[in-house]
């Protein structure tokens, strides 16, 4: 269960959800402001790749506990040029001992526009058992996520899940939110976005606090630009307590670090490495 929030977690900055109140500082939009999301001028390209670690602290506890990697690729999917994304995770060899996790999302969207067209998870968790498979009917008269569930607790099912231009999968609202206009988004207020997973669609938020330099093991000292956001209350993570994620403060946006507190400790990840950049590293600061 850890390492299945936390990859949800750096997939999308931030498994957050909305008050049912109004917020007076809430954007009331849930699209994120972004540059462009043409494919000439993304944030990323085809072969981009990036390894993580996952760490858990606790008491006298402080340990790596499992690993994550992403990568992209181009193809052609139904005759549109495509973006696909691989992200799996697991724990380490020590911790399969203790809970053996398995993670596989795997996300398909177009080049021009980052519209989802197809997304595929299957988790593994100690006995637990669980696979999406989305496909985007964007010609329905009302547009909707055909989606085909199964879970080694309920069994297989499938229903239609609401679209709208706004609506994403995780690893299509990882890279779509690489692409923000910081130009236009103010620090301190909320901006929302929506995603799917299981049965469900989540209207999330994130926060703009800053910019900081900070120092990530393995890699060096980076520039980064630092959000926050309120996490979902539930079984792993407090409600109360905000996550702290950093992205690289350069054309690329990579996730570098990210905190978050849980119930019980502090699930933390890091960077580990990173090849085939579209832009140069540029926020490593070099001494």
């Amino acid at each position: 269960m850890l390492l299945r929030k936390t990859i949800l977690v750096l997939l999308c900055f931030a498994a957050v959800s909305l008050p049912q109140y109004a917020q007076e500082n809430l954007v009331k939009t849930s699209c994120i402001p972004v540059r462009t999301v043409q494919d000439a001028d993304l944030a990323f390209a085809h072969g981009e790749e990036a390894t993580f670690i996952m760490h858990y602290q606790w008491g006298m506890i402080d340990s790596d506990v499992g690993h994550a990697s992403v990568r992209l690729d181009t193809l052609t999917f139904n005759g549109e040029k495509a973006y696909k994304c691989t992200m799996t995770g697991r724990t380490t060899w020590l911790y399969d001992f203790v809970f053996k996790v398995r993670e596989d999302f795997q996300s398909w969207f177009t080049r021009d526009g980052l519209k989802p067209l197809k997304f595929y998870r299957h988790s593994r968790e100690g006995s637990y058992e669980a696979k999406n498979t989305y496909i985007y009917d964007w010609n329905a008269v009302e547009p909707v996520i055909r989606a085909e569930l199964y879970t080694s607790k309920v069994g297989a099912s499938a229903v239609d899940i609401p679209l709208t231009p706004c609506t994403f999968d995780l690893p299509t609202l990882f890279y779509y939110a690489r692409n923000m206009n910081f130009d236009i988004i103010e620090p301190g207020r909320k901006y929302p976005m929506t995603f799917a997973v299981d049965d469900e669609v989540f209207n999330v938020y994130f926060i703009l606090h800053g910019r900081e330099t900070v120092k990530v093991p393995g890699i060096g000292t980076v520039r980064t630009i630092k959000f926050g956001a309120k996490l979902l209350e539930g079984e792993v993570f407090k409600g109360e307590a905000d996550m702290t994620i950093w992205v690289s403060d350069d054309d690329n946006r990579l996730p570098v670090l990210f905190e978050a507190p849980l119930l019980v400790g502090t699930a933390k990840g890091r960077m580990t490495s990173y090849k085939n950049l579209k832009y140069p590293f540029k926020s490593l600061v070099v001494k």
